[in-house]
């Protein structure tokens, strides 16, 4: 067999030394970057944060009291009042066998609120909001006009207002006020405009309820008037809070898709019913019957993904394992209604149902876990430092309030925050990833800095959201690791 030399070779093919030069150096450049990819990686801490599987406490969401507040007793297992509290109640003896909230829920009548036209008496929501406060909460509140025991008061019914009964019928024991009246209207809305230039945008007000209508200002009554003064009866919710988040009740459908539509969250006030039948016509079979099609006939089933879900036990829990009802599919049906907050009317829950209920906790709501964090093990102070973030939602809801996702950088020393620019309000159920650099401060001193990680509350800058992962710190931050700041690039 004939043998070239590479001379040979270029006599015969001049463009040979082409193929043979090119794959040295692809060869080369692969070996460059490898080599540089290799560095870069040995200056990259990854953090894997350790689940954990805790019930946590966190704002807007989980079991709420009701007319009351953390650390005073329950209410027995079958019975509640309606009327708010007007004054402050005891602490309990010892801690009560009650979850652990966020939120308290109070409602109080009209008749309570404005004993004489014009004469508002806040104090009693002050209060409530004060006590709330203390006990680590904030409250959620509605306003009612009237019940089947608690009357309109005195004055707006001697005012010329209309009736829409009479004694002899069979509800007239009650003063059932014409929901189309204008001196309703005008009369309800006062008491509404106050309360929303008192507390509309107060940080420590959870959630308010759109309330006008029937008994309980659920939203039904046997004299509904037509939709446009049902409207007119939402719209002044709507223009008097417009920074805190309403809840709109759910009996009228029409109604229910207008404040739905109009940003409102949405509440109902017999989560729990489980009858399949029922002769009265103002209370029917709610739950298996009339809301689930509801929901689909209004079009609200995406409402959760900006706007709250709220439900309200009908009885108490111990009063369904009385009826018997299935506690199981209960649960599933908050869970499919992506709630995030449940009033179980601060009765117990029965003993062979805390499991059951300790895991619906887990899931309302949302439920934060760092899945993964990188960032660099040494870098120079003045420049951008590239963060890798995973975290999963694995509640069934967003957060609907903002919070300020923040790094820090903590010596003996010094210490600096470092926002992290995502809106945490777009954290669906599901993974959220964030892939970008942050500033690392030019005046920052050189030396090791520990790592945290916190939401915090963008009004007080403290830490508000518990994470379900390990590493939380006395004040609410969460350890991740360490890293030095230097005055020179960093050595690969």
């Amino acid at each position: 067999m004939p043998r070239f030399s590479q001379n040979s070779m270029l006599q015969r093919n001049p463009n040979a030394i082409t193929s043979i030069l090119f794959p040295l150096g692809l060869w080369l450049c692969i070996g460059i970057f490898a080599a540089e990819t290799a560095q870069a990686q040995r200056n990259v801490v990854v953090v894997r944060p350790k689940e954990i599987h805790d019930v946590l406490v966190n704002p807007g969401m989980g079991i709420t009291t009701f007319q009351r507040f953390n650390g005073q007793e329950p209410n027995p297992p079958l019975k509640w009042s309606e009327a708010g509290p007007v004054a402050k109640l005891p602490q309990a003896a010892a801690h009560p066998d009650f979850p652990d909230t966020s939120v308290s829920y109070c409602r109080w009548y009209w008749n309570v609120l404005e004993s004489e036209p014009g004469k508002f008496d806040w104090s009693i929501v002050d209060l409530a909001i004060e006590e709330a406060r203390t006990h680590g909460q904030k409250l959620a509140i509605r306003l009612m006009p009237y019940s089947n025991e608690d009357p309109l008061p005195e004055w707006f019914r001697k005012s010329g207002a209309r009736r829409a009964n009479k004694d002899s019928d069979k509800d007239g024991k009650i003063w059932q006020p014409d929901f189309s009246d204008p001196l309703y209207l005008k009369y309800w809305s006062e008491l509404v405009a106050e309360a929303g230039k008192r507390y509309d945008g107060n940080p420590y007000l959870d959630s308010v309820d759109i309330s006008s209508v029937g008994y309980w200002g659920e939203g039904w009554s046997p004299y509904m008037p037509a939709f446009p003064f049902q409207k007119a009866l939402i719209d002044i919710w709507l223009d008097a809070f417009k920074r805190t988040p309403l809840l709109m009740n759910f009996d009228e459908p029409e109604a229910l898709a207008y404040g739905t539509q109009h940003g409102a969250g949405w509440r109902l006030d017999c989560w729990g019913d489980m009858r399949v039948s029922s002769t009265d016509p103002y209370f029917p079979a709610e739950m298996l019957e009339i809301y689930p099609q509801q929901i689909v006939r209004t079009g609200i089933q995406d409402v959760w993904q900006k706007s709250p879900v709220s439900l309200e036990t009908c009885y108490t829990v111990p009063g369904w394992k009385e009826r018997g009802y299935d506690v199981d599919y209960i649960l599933a049906q908050g869970v499919r209604w992506h709630v995030s907050t449940v009033n179980i009317k601060s009765s117990p829950i029965p003993a062979e149902w805390k499991a059951k209920f300790e895991e619906f906790q887990k899931k309302i709501g949302y439920r934060f876990i760092l899945r993964r964090l990188e960032y660099s093990k040494v870098v120079k102070h003045g420049t951008m430092m590239p963060v890798h973030l995973w975290w999963l939602n694995d509640g069934i809801a967003p957060v609907y309030n903002a919070y300020d996702l923040m790094l820090e950088l903590r010596s003996r020393q010094e210490s600096a925050r470092i926002l992290i620019p995502v809106d945490v309000r777009k954290w669906l159920p599901g993974d959220a990833v964030f892939d970008g650099s942050v500033y690392i401060p030019e005046d920052l001193a050189e030396g090791n800095y520990d790592v945290r990680v916190a939401m915090l509350d963008p009004r007080t800058g403290v830490p508000a959201i518990r994470f379900a992962i390990e590493g939380r710190q006395d004040d609410g931050w969460y350890a991740m690791g360490s890293l030095t700041v230097t005055n020179s690039e960093p050595l690969q």
